[in-house]
């Protein structure tokens, strides 16, 4: 009982301890360690706070020179903060840490160090190496805790924020450690960092206006007012003794009224304790003075502390010592009682188990049971007998061999003698010889012997820097990591928000678009309202609705390859409908960024050489990204024409073109001014592209003299110089396209091919898509007046320029199927709108202008290389086949009726010519 109830004092006291123990962690440090095993936690596990003493290398001309400042680390905005002294109650200034970097020298003077920001640098000294380096590690420590702290809540209680501890300080653990394997962790120098530091005398300097900062001037004079306020008011609160004794003497008093509550330590009666009424009047002034000090600098003033309050701490915890063995004792002594009380109890339970039994039969079976017990115990009493005498012929071993052993300590210290012996003659003579004059050569060594140490310790300070900058190097690469990672985050948020703002702006466009409609001229009011929104909608720009900088509207007017994405048509529904247009494709494009375009680049980027096969024609259909555009339609344009190419050949063409004018030059230069109306490229007198056009073009027609030049040639060279930019490879692109890619005769004067590819186009519609083809031959539309141009120039004056390219990157590489494949998706996208229409005039109006709308690439892309699925090459060559045989029948037929014609009209002739009359004769007549 005696033991249980000490186990009950020892938990009430350290339950008292633990709430004795300060709370803030500033005063962490300055508790002693008696009271911090009395907190129930080690002092290890404690939070210490960052602060000390540092020369600070400041000032402006002449005045420049280092000061010494308080230095302490605010942990919820990583700012490092300094004023003149540790009881100054505002600071002068503080270090944004969270974007700085640590950098020593080992060059510099001992100590010193830079704290680098995107703003300043700042040089800072400590008193000693081993401090500087622990100010180093401790601040690449608080600024990795920073930036991987989850974020700080309003105000939770402690219990909601635990939840995040233990991964937090698994992250910072693994930190240390990696940190570990650069730089070992140097341990806390005493006195001059932490909470002690702040009853350190402050640094002395040379001037005492040498420590003052005349740039913070204002600051300086509030801190002095301050304290000479809080000493006025000190001296003038409470009994008893002075304020000046507080500090070193209130936790010695704490722990006095502790231990006076614990009745059983010995030597103290309730009568020693000191009287409660001094002691609450001493802690009420130590609390307003606590009050009154600022929060920033919580720390007692210097030279404080006397040589009675560290005898009476030395006292108390020798006193706790001497009970923390008698406690132990008594724990000891406490198991011995509980397990005789025990074997007591199984004695009685037994006893009274026998007194108990009813019969002689149950008697008789428990006297067995004891029978037994005793024959157990005897056996094991031999058993330990057994061992004893074991152990005592181990015993015996063990002295033969302890004497052995000393007797070769005896010899071992013989032979020290001895050789103690020699030693001290050899110093002597040592001695002698350092006491003779040195000559010329012992001289020499010296030197080197000393020039050797220095470079030594010149190695050794190196050897530290390099360690320090490695683990800088590491940990700010992590961060920049880390940042990067965010900043990603952002941007793809900000693509997110930019294409849900594109969306609601079309939504709008379209919304007042509907209501005109709806609304018509006759509403007066109304329709001028919706026409000057309109107006207003159609010429917003994003820079002038946003004054600080900030883009609202991702839409720009021109894209990347020039053209305008916003055309000046004359028709005000054609502009607002553009613009509408230009808003879903920005955001079909924004919301495909991060799932689809950044996959595709990086594929894109990890293709280095390119070759035919399955993979690169899929990343083809998909699209090639504009950073690797050129180089790729380069090599499909080498893989078409390298049978054709020659190293000089292009300028061979241009110098014949400049010797001789061909006969196409007149339509070509009439041709260059229609050339993209809407791209900047060719519409800017001072650029460059026109001329460029031109010498492609005349190049061609020499290269080429069976078609020479044809309408729609320009634009197909245009959308390669836009691409490549180079001449002579636009150049090879058009004679691949034109040469060996599209049939041969797709340019001619009758243009046969391309009418051909009219009539399986036709086919193909059928086939594919029957009700829309249905519904344009009930209205007797006929859209080879609509697809011929797609056909001739490959699409170059119907999409926008993002599907327009896409389309190209398939076409360069498969072929005119790509052609037929995408027209047919043209008009699956756009089916269920042409088959609302029920007059034909309206189906020629949307025809004319309905591939603008399409706005989703990725959708029609699906469409072309999916749905149209299947699509055999063999298909498209029998069709071409079975309709060029009809057209060249056709054809025929046209020329003999032509020539019939003419003959029957030379007849005609000759038979006027005969019957009638000449003038000349009916004048004679006359």
């Amino acid at each position: 009982m005696a033991g249980a109830r000490e186990d009950t004092l020892e938990s009430s006291s350290s339950a008292a301890g633990s709430e004795d123990c300060p709370g803030p962690a500033r005063l962490t440090e300055a508790v002693p360690p008696a009271e911090s095993e009395g907190c129930g936690r080690p002092l290890e596990e404690a939070p210490k706070k960052l602060c000390g003493y540092l020369s600070k290398f400041g000032g402006k001309g002449p005045i420049r020179s280092w000061k010494s400042r308080w230095f302490f680390y605010d942990e919820r905005k990583c700012h490092l903060f300094y004023s003149r002294t540790a009881q100054d109650a505002n600071p002068l200034d503080s270090i944004d840490l969270s974007s700085a970097v640590f950098d020593c020298k080992a060059d510099a003077e001992e100590g010193t160090f830079e704290i680098r920001t995107p703003s300043r640098v700042i040089t800072l000294k400590a008193a000693t190496k081993e401090v500087m380096l622990y100010w180093l590690q401790q601040l690449q420590m608080k600024r990795w805790e920073f930036h991987n702290s989850p974020p700080a809540l309003p105000a939770a209680p402690d219990a909601t924020l635990a939840g995040n501890g233990p991964a937090l300080h698994l992250k910072l653990g693994q930190e240390e450690t990696e940190l570990e394997e650069f730089l070992c962790p140097v341990k806390t120098p005493t006195g001059l960092v932490g909470a002690a530091a702040a009853l350190q005398p402050v640094p002395a300097m040379p001037l005492a206006l040498q420590n003052i900062s005349l740039k913070h001037l204002g600051t300086e004079i509030q801190n002095t007012m301050h304290n000479i306020r809080g000493n006025k008011q000190v001296l003038g609160t409470g009994h008893g003794p002075p304020v000046e004794d507080f500090p070193q003497s209130a936790e010695p008093q704490s722990e006095e009224q502790a231990s006076a509550l614990d009745p059983s330590a010995p030597g103290k009666e309730p009568a020693d304790s000191p009287k409660p009424a001094p002691k609450s009047s001493l802690t009420t002034c130590l609390t307003q003075k606590t009050k009154r000090q600022s929060n920033t600098f919580p720390f007692f003033s210097e030279g404080l502390r006397n040589r009675t309050a560290q005898e009476k701490v030395v006292a108390l915890e020798q006193q706790v010592m001497v009970l923390t063995k008698e406690l132990k004792s008594q724990k000891e002594l406490v198991k011995i009682l509980h397990k005789a009380l025990e074997a007591a109890q199984q004695e009685k339970r037994a006893s009274s188990a026998y007194l108990a039994a009813a019969e002689d039969k149950d008697r008789l079976e428990l006297v067995r049971h004891k029978v037994r017990q005793i024959a157990e115990l005897g056996r094991r009493v031999e058993a330990l007998e057994q061992e004893r005498e074991s152990l005592l012929h181990t015993a015996s071993l063990r002295e033969q061999r302890v004497q052995e052993l000393q007797q070769h300590v005896q010899l071992l210290m013989d032979k020290n003698q001895a050789k103690q012996q020699v030693i001290c003659k050899l110093s002597e003579k040592v001695t002698q010889d350092f006491t003779q004059p040195p000559n010329a050569a012992d001289r020499d060594f010296l030197s080197q012997q000393e020039r050797m140490e220095h470079l030594k310790d010149d190695m050794e300070a190196y050897r530290t820097q390099n360690r320090f900058l490695n683990s800088e190097i590491h940990q700010v690469t992590k961060i920049w990591r880390k940042v990067a990672e965010k900043e990603k985050a952002l941007l793809t948020k900000c693509a997110y928000l930019q294409a849900r703002n594109c969306q609601v702006e079309s939504k709008y466009l379209a919304g007042l678009r509907r209501l005109q409609e709806a609304v018509g001229p006759e509403a007066g009011e109304c329709w001028e309202l919706l026409r000057e929104l309109v107006q207003e909608a159609l010429h917003w720009e994003a820079s002038e609705a946003s004054a600080d900088g900030v883009e609202l509207s991702p839409v720009s007017e021109y894209d990347e390859y020039g053209f305008l994405t916003v055309p000046d048509y004359e028709v005000e529904d054609l502009r607002l409908l553009a613009r509408i247009q230009v808003l879903e494709v920005r955001s079909h494009h924004l919301l495909a960024l991060d799932a689809v375009e950044r996959p595709l680049r990086d594929r894109w980027a990890a293709l280095d050489q390119l070759s035919p096969s399955a993979e690169l024609k899929q990343l083809l259909r998909a699209g090639v990204p504009r950073e690797h555009r050129p180089r790729v339609w380069r090599w499909l344009v080498h893989l078409r024409v390298q049978h054709l190419h020659t190293p000089s050949c292009y300028q061979e063409l241009l110098r014949r073109g400049q010797a001789c004018e061909h006969p196409a030059a007149r339509q070509i230069e009439l041709d260059l001014n229609r050339t993209f109306p809407n791209n900047k490229h060719f519409t800017c007198p001072t650029s460059n592209f026109p001329d460029k056009l031109r010498r492609v073009l005349l190049a061609f027609s020499w290269q080429n003299p069976a078609i020479g030049y044809c309408q729609g040639l320009n634009r197909l060279a245009a959308v390669a110089l836009l691409v490549l930019e180079e001449e002579e490879s636009a150049f090879w692109c058009l004679v691949a396209i034109v040469e060996t890619i599209l049939p041969a005769d797709y340019y001619s004067k009758t243009l046969t091919a391309s009418q051909v590819d009219q009539r399986v186009l036709q086919d193909l519609l059928s086939e594919k898509l029957p009700r829309l083809m249905a519904h344009l031959e009930q209205h007797r539309v006929d859209l080879s007046l609509i697809t011929f141009n797609w056909f001739l120039v490959i699409f170059a004056d119907s999409l926008i320029s993002d599907i327009l390219l896409r389309v190209w990157d398939a076409f360069l590489y498969e072929g005119t199927k790509v052609v037929f494949r995408y027209a047919l998706a043209i008009f699956k996208y756009n089916e269920e709108e042409i088959l609302r229409l029920q007059d034909s005039l309206e189906i020629y109006q949307y025809l004319r202008f309905f591939t603008k709308t399409i706005c989703n690439s990725r959708k029609l892309m699906h469409i072309a290389f999916s749905d149209m699925n299947p699509f055999p090459m063999k298909q498209l060559r029998q069709l071409r086949a079975a309709h060029r045989e009809r057209l060249e029948a056709e054809l025929r037929e046209l020329e003999q009726l032509k020539a019939e014609y003419l003959e029957r009209r030379a007849s005609w002739g000759r038979a006027a010519t005969e019957g009638c009359t000449s003038e000349d004769d009916g004048d004679g007549d006359a």
